[in-house]
């Protein structure tokens, strides 16, 4: 079994369904959609401090609009998206900036139901390393259980030393089938 092969893709003639030409990509769909956005666009005059002084850590699945499940709106806050919302090195790297450099204050961590996650395992990197030669370097985080791994992360948080602002660090579960956000404890 191949990894790549593991990952269900969509058919071509759905992408052209929802707008891209047969002879063009979905990157080319991207690209004019922006030219159409870009007509309309007048520069805001934000700056790159978010209005809210939040920060949200959340999974990158596609069945999460986090601007409009959290009401936000541009210029609200940062959103710092990763495979499953888990807080790495990475994420922490982002959230040190968005703290240190930005004026954020309060973290607020994303995970949802039926993640991608919860069915993989460490495995995947053995299976990576035997397909392409290499073992890759980062982690895959999977998880089994949701809550637990959305304390992992708020600790994770809490204890990191970069950061200023660890006292309003809140973690939750998105319902990917109802949109509500479950509140998970930290204990």
């Amino acid at each position: 079994m191949t990894t790549s092969a593991s990952v269900p893709t969509e058919p071509e003639d759905a992408i052209s369904a929802r707008g891209a030409s047969p002879d063009g990509t979905v990157t080319d769909r991207l690209v004019d959609a922006n030219r159409l956005y870009a007509a309309a666009f007048a520069d805001p005059g934000m700056d790159a401090r978010p209005v809210l002084h939040v920060a949200v850590v959340a999974c990158m699945d596609a069945r999460l609009d986090l601007h409009a499940a959290l009401g936000l709106e541009l210029g609200d806050c940062h959103t710092i998206r990763n495979a499953g919302g888990v807080v790495t090195d990475d994420v922490i790297r982002s959230l040190t900036i968005s703290q240190r450099a930005l004026g954020t204050r309060s973290v607020v961590l994303i995970h949802h139901t039926g993640c991608g996650l919860e069915s993989l395992t460490e495995e995947f990197r053995h299976d990576l390393e035997m397909e392409v030669g290499q073992r890759p370097a980062w982690a895959v985080e999977a998880f089994r259980d949701v809550e637990q791994d959305v304390r992992q992360s708020m600790q994770r948080v809490r204890t990191s030393p970069f950061l200023l602002h660890t006292d309003d660090v809140r973690g939750f579960v998105f319902d990917v089938t109802t949109g509500l956000l479950r509140e998970i404890d930290p204990a």
